[in-house]
This record gives structure tokens, sequence and C-alpha cells, in this order.
């Protein structure tokens, strides 16, 4: 195990590439799915089974953490890892896109963001500084600088403007993060739906010099070819030997059309939100277990699946838990979920390697277009 934070490339195909991140925490295998702990949870999961998932890293969130129960106290009991018991890597993103998409009543200047909590209406205030001192309380592996993300769509002034403040954001963000072996920070390109402006802020964020660069601004609702579009250049303008994550993605064949235009990580909550809301995401493409259909339904979820809603229950047990709202309804579709995410992310690295992507992508899809058909 690595006393320090690197990217290693094992192997390419086109531009999809698949490698590790090397921290002391644990090797993270890319392409990776970082499983979305919001509140040091991810819902419904033990981090035992999360683990057995196959996941190798999970992300926290900054601006959640710092509302309740403070970064201060987590600090005090021994930061994120332990809090939550995880001895493997996290990732806790900046804040700043809860602050925008969550808070009213929020103030934007250039020092940074003035806010009152969703919670209990207290007033707080974020910025670059405070933003690296939540998340180094937190003990972060893996830090992101603080930024704003402005919703989609948006006309191309308030785009560069908003793109030149991450900017800035980003150069107080590294300084205030400073000299920490071991740990990680990245940052975050910004830029909307404009290559220009996408070049200019990954020249910037090269300047100043990050462990990693995350690819933001995407999946606020310009939809996946104007995001596929964007992603034709997007990493290629990002330095080549260093990971690159894009945020907030994804619906599995997003993903996979992500990583064949050369991105390394993603975290989305689909997966844990989907499994608590009856809808399993599996091979065939997602599924509605609160359909009337599967009540008699004897058969797995998914019958070449080895998570243990599909090696013990069947549809019509799934069925019965979930209309019921059983917690083990979420508790067997999250797992799921999850299961089902991380195979797909052992299956690009393993057709990447092996020189078979475009294959494993055909394959993919044509499973997802013949769908869940299959006769009782």
């Amino acid at each position: 195990m690595s006393n320090t934070f690197g990217f290693t490339i094992s192997a390419r195909q086109g531009r999809a590439r698949t490698g590790v991140v090397s921290t002391p925490k644990g090797e993270i295998r890319t392409p990776a799915f970082m499983p979305v702990g919001t509140a040091a949870t991810v819902k419904a999961m033990m981090p035992e089974s999360v683990r057995e998932t196959g996941a190798d890293i999970l992300l926290g969130n900054t601006y959640h953490l710092m509302l309740r129960p403070g970064a201060e106290r987590i600090h005090n009991l021994g930061g994120l890892h332990r809090f939550m018991n995880w001895d493997r890597p996290i990732l806790t993103d900046s804040g700043g896109f809860q602050v925008m998409s969550l808070t009213e009543l929020r103030k934007l200047t250039e020092e940074g963001v003035k806010f009152r909590s969703h919670i209990d209406g207290s007033e707080h205030n974020l910025t670059p500084e405070r933003s690296m001192e939540i998340q180094k309380l937190l003990g972060s592996d893996i830090v992101m600088c603080f930024d704003e993300c402005p919703a989609l769509p948006a006309d191309r002034e308030r785009i560069e403007e908003s793109m030149q403040l991450s900017m800035r954001w980003a150069q107080r963000s590294r300084d205030a993060f400073g000299d920490r072996p071991g740990y990680a920070l990245f940052g975050i390109q910004q830029g909307g739906l404009e290559e220009d402006l996408r070049a200019q802020s990954a020249e910037a964020l090269r300047s100043i010099e990050f462990d990693g660069y995350a690819i933001g601004g995407l999946a606020v609702g310009e939809g996946q070819e104007a995001m596929f579009g964007c992603l034709d250049y997007a990493p290629g303008q990002l330095p080549e030997d260093k990971p690159r994550y894009l945020m907030g993605v994804g619906k599995p064949d997003d993903i996979v059309g992500a990583v064949q235009r050369g991105v390394d990580m993603f975290d989305c909550v689909l997966p844990s939100r989907s499994g608590r809301t009856g809808q399993a995401q599996t091979r065939m493409g997602a599924i509605n277990l609160r359909n009337a259909r599967h009540k008699d339904d004897p058969r797995p979820l998914d019958a070449e699946c080895t998570c243990p809603a599909c090696a013990n229950y069947s549809r019509a047990y799934l069925h019965h838990v979930i209309k019921s709202q059983e917690i083990i309804g979420s508790m067997l579709l999250t797992w799921h979920n999850l299961h089902y995410y991380q195979e797909l992310m052992a299956g690009l690295r393993d057709a990447i390697a092996g020189g078979s992507l475009d294959d494993f992508v055909a394959a993919f899809h044509a499973r997802r277009a013949k769908g869940d058909i299959e006769p009782l």
C-alpha cells in the first residue's frame, strides 16, 4: 500500500483508460464508481456490505456534514473514517453544489457564499478556505476545491463569470490546502457547454497544479447528447497523467459513454436512491419492482447476478416488501444496485485491459435494448 497519492494507467483503448489511484488508505481501481455516503452513511447499507459490492472508495458531502453533526465534532471523534466505520479512501465534495441547489437566502460574493441551513435556518459562510478546513477536519483522502456551479441552461456571460470565479476560488483552495503528503486535492473544470471556456478553465487549473481533475457543471439538466458532446473534448483538455472525475454521473449508459471518452471516476446517488424507491438497475435496464407484473414471479431479479437480493429472493418477494414499505426492500434493492454498478465498472476495466471495449459496449447496449422481456 502506497504512503503517497498517485495514479498509474495500465492500459488504454481509444480514449478509455484503466489503472489505479494509489492512496495510503488503499487502491482505487479505475474506472471507478463511488457510492454516495452523503451524511456519513450509504443509505440502507452497512459499510461492510458496501465493500462487499466491490467499492474501493466512498463519497461524503461537506455541506451536509458541516451542518450535522459538524466537522469539528467528527474530527474530535477520530475523523470521518472512524466515525462511519469505513477504513478505505473517502472523497468529499466541496459543498458548493449543495449550497447553490439546496439553500435559500444565499448571497454569492467574491469571498464565498453566505446562506441559511435547509435544516434549521442557521446562518453560515462557506469560503474556499473554510471548505478546505472542513475537509481537513473530516480527514478526507481526496478533497475537492470550492467552486460555483450554475444550472444549465444559462447564458454565456453567466457561465464565463462563474467559471472565472471558480478559477480564483481554485487558487485559494490550493493555497489553503497546503502541503499534505498522502492527501490529494482535485481541481474542478467549469465552462458549461462552451468548448473555449472549458479550455480556459483547464489551462487555469493546469497552472495551479492539482493531484486530479474533475469535470464539473454537467448532469445539471443539459441532457445526455449535450453532455457527451462536451465530453468529446473536455477530458482531453485535462492532464493525461492525472485521474479525471465526472461529478454527479450517473446512469449506467452515461457512465459507459463517459468511460469511452476518457473519464476515470464517477459518483451518483442514483443506485441508492433508486433502491429506496423500488427501482432496480440491471443489465436489462431499469426495472420497477412496484409493478404488479412481478407479484407472482418466482424468478430472481437477475439470474446472472450474485448479490443477496438475486441469490436469495424472488421478484414476488421483492415486490411484496417494497409495496409494503418494509425496510428490507430498500436494503436488498440498494445492495443489488450497488453490486450491479461495481460489476459494470469491473467489466469496463477488464474490457479495456483486454482490448475488447468495443465488444463490451455493444453487448451492453444490445442487452438493454432487448430489455426485461423474458417470459415466466
